[in-house]
């Protein structure tokens, strides 16, 4: 399936006492990840928004590896999981520039009406891109 990666460095304020990036903010790179991958595509979220869709997070599981610390550069691979229909899975890799395996992930979405707040089918467009 189409895969995806972007790289960044690791912020001074992701990071806790211990100097290890906290649990939390990994939700965040998977959206990272996710934006970039639709943005790969030729969409962005913001796009999606304005024609009335909406991809809320229904799931998110994360097995920690290894920590990443403060200015790690560090690599989140995006890959498509299947073909979307209701609901768009993607699985994740989060690894370091030694290429060590620090998280591994997976999302699930839901295509939503943003006016009625009902589950709706991966718009045709999307489709049209990912089936190529």
């Amino acid at each position: 399936m189409i895969l995806n990666e972007i790289s960044f460095r690791v912020r001074y304020a992701e990071t806790d006492q211990m100097g290890v990036v906290y649990h939390g903010n990994y939700a965040q790179y998977l959206e990272m990840g996710r934006v970039e991958w639709l943005r790969n595509l030729g969409f962005s979220y913001k796009s999606m928004e304005e024609s009335g869709v909406m991809l809320p997070v229904i799931s998110l599981q994360l097995q920690f590896k290894k920590s990443a610390v403060y200015d790690d550069l560090i690599t989140v691979e995006t890959r498509l999981k299947k073909i979307p229909s209701v609901k768009i899975e993607f699985d994740f890799i989060i690894y370091n520039e030694n290429k060590e395996i620090l998280v591994e992930a997976h999302t699930v979405l839901v295509f939503m009406d943003m006016k009625t707040k009902r589950p709706i089918k991966c718009p045709d467009y999307l489709l049209r891109k990912i089936e190529i």
